[in-house]
């Protein structure tokens, strides 16, 4: 990662206060305590419970419908509502995360995603349960940059940090994952309602344990102030891309709909870009958007956020209406995908340790692209047993890559830009995730009414596409790895609490 020009430490600087977790950023004999253990886990379960309800809702959409008498294209604006203000606001909610503190912005995310989610569950009108979704993605674009930034200022650059990456990324690949089981677990035996209120007891318990478990993080505002015009273009032009993206799907993607907003998107980036140059404190320092580490990382995200997205989504549509499984059976089915995530993420330190951190993201994205590969085989009826093998592959593929991204995202980036690289690696994911969601599916739909007579066709296409974004994610990580040099430099000296 090259080096950034950054403002030089001040003592402002050297007073930010304690550590995240209680100790001393730089003091690694601390790590083993129970404390430091407990700060840690109640990061990651906040984390995974805004991941898990990115896609836990998608289960019970059928039974929104149905019980609010609501057309197919508007009940799909509950999924919408939440990936625009989720994706639109986490850049902001990331940089303001380092200027007015983490646990705080942290605490206000979960508590703002809990009230929405108790909203959501009780709502009977679907214009309520419309806004309480976007509520929802509000709180979780403050959750996870100060989750992400949390963890990386709470533990030095090196092995410890890598490890707690690891465990990072293993949760959100296991809850995109998990969403399809329990979402289905839910719906099946309880309600739809029942995949909102989940997260009550979740983030109450929250809510408690943060003061007690996480110390304030943050560096010092003195002469720092929140570039409103900035995160205003920002915003909006990221939510603008959510929504066209979001839209291609329905509309197509040459219909007024998705132009326009398209267009509005890049109009705001442009003059966000503009902006940024003249301010005397930007949202984003120009040396931050011209780090190599920085946009190798962001284009990982983007390219893994599309295929776990997409595959998500098409694999469980064609496990129940072509393999005619029950929606708890077909998450059953991709559930060894996050078993697998899991276990990387444990491992992922040992295996960075070994093998260095731009080879396992060589080895990880090429084993997506594997996995992607066997997908293509999906047969239009029966059984297919390499499904188990494809899941697998890509299981490892996806939770290897969002781990060695998030490092290598965090990687020589000072304490006070931490937020900031956590707003952006997250929207990567969640703007891939989107674009896969409409692209894969949309892919499946054109092949099927092209005329075949197998169903799985479409669906054999999107997989398809999935192995070229993760082919492409190979090609990414191998010019990063050459570029790379031997000993990653720092953007600038370690801050010390």
């Amino acid at each position: 990662m090259t080096a950034q020009a950054a403002p030089p430490v001040t003592r402002a600087d050297l007073r930010q206060g304690p550590a995240p977790f209680g100790d001393t950023a730089v003091d690694p004999t601390t790590e083993h305590t129970e404390h430091h253990r407990l700060g840690l886990a109640l990061i990651l379960v906040a984390a995974f419970m805004v991941v898990l309800d990115f896609s836990i809702v998608n289960v019970a959409l059928s039974s929104i419908q149905h019980e609010l008498g609501i057309s197919a294209a508007s009940v799909q604006w509950v999924v919408t509502a939440y990936a625009i203000t989720f994706g639109g606001l986490l850049i902001l909610g990331g940089r303001a995360g380092d200027l007015y503190g983490r646990r705080r912005l942290f605490m206000v995310g979960i508590g703002v995603f809990t009230a929405a989610s108790l909203s959501g569950g009780l709502a009977h009108d679907p214009l309520l349960l419309i806004a309480s979704r976007m509520v929802q993605g509000c709180g979780a674009a403050l959750v996870a940059p100060a989750a992400l930034s949390l963890i990386t200022t709470g533990f030095p650059e090196g092995p410890r940090r890598t490890r707690a990456l690891g465990l990072y990324g293993a949760t959100a690949s296991v809850g995109f994952v998990a969403g399809q089981v329990l979402g289905g677990v839910l719906v099946e035996f309880f309600s739809w309602r029942s995949v909102f209120l989940v997260n009550i007891p979740v983030g109450l318990a929250a809510l408690l344990l943060s003061p007690r478990l996480l110390r304030e993080s943050r560096l010092s505002r003195a002469g720092r102030h929140l570039d409103t015009v900035g995160a205003t273009l920002i915003t909006g032009s990221v939510a603008a891309l959510v929504y066209a993206v979001s839209q291609a799907g329905i509309t197509g993607m040459g219909s007024a709909g998705v132009l326009i907003p398209l267009g509005l998107s890049v109009l705001g980036f442009v003059a966000f870009l503009a902006v940024e140059q003249r301010r005397a404190d930007p949202l984003v320092r120009p040396a931050m958007l011209r780090a190599r580490g920085l946009r190798s990382a962001g284009t990982l995200m983007l390219l893994l956020g599309l295929w776990n997205g997409g595959e998500m989504l098409v694999l469980s549509v064609y496990l129940q209406e072509v393999l005619h499984l029950s929606p708890l059976s077909a998450g059953l089915v991709i559930a060894p995908q996050g078993i697998v995530g899991l276990a990387t993420g444990l491992l992922g330190a040992r295996l960075a340790r070994r093998l260095g951190i731009q080879r396992v993201l060589v080895l990880t994205a090429l084993a997506a692209a594997a996995g992607f590969a066997v997908l293509t085989q999906l047969p239009s009826g029966g059984g297919y047993r390499p499904t188990l093998a494809a899941v697998v592959l890509v299981g490892f593929g996806t939770a290897g890559t969002a781990f060695g991204s998030m490092v290598t995202a965090s990687s020589g980036v000072a304490d006070r830009d931490q937020g900031l690289v956590g707003g952006v690696i997250n929207m990567s994911r969640q703007l891939g995730a989107a674009l896969g969601a409409a692209l894969l599916l949309a892919i499946a739909d054109a092949v099927d009414r092209t005329g075949h007579s197998s169903m799985a066709v479409g669906d054999r296409a999107a997989m398809l596409a999935g192995a070229a974004a993760a082919g492409l994610a190979t090609l990414v990580a191998l010019r990063a790895r050459q570029q790379s040099p031997h000993k990653p430099p720092t953007a600038e000296a370690p801050t010390p609490a």
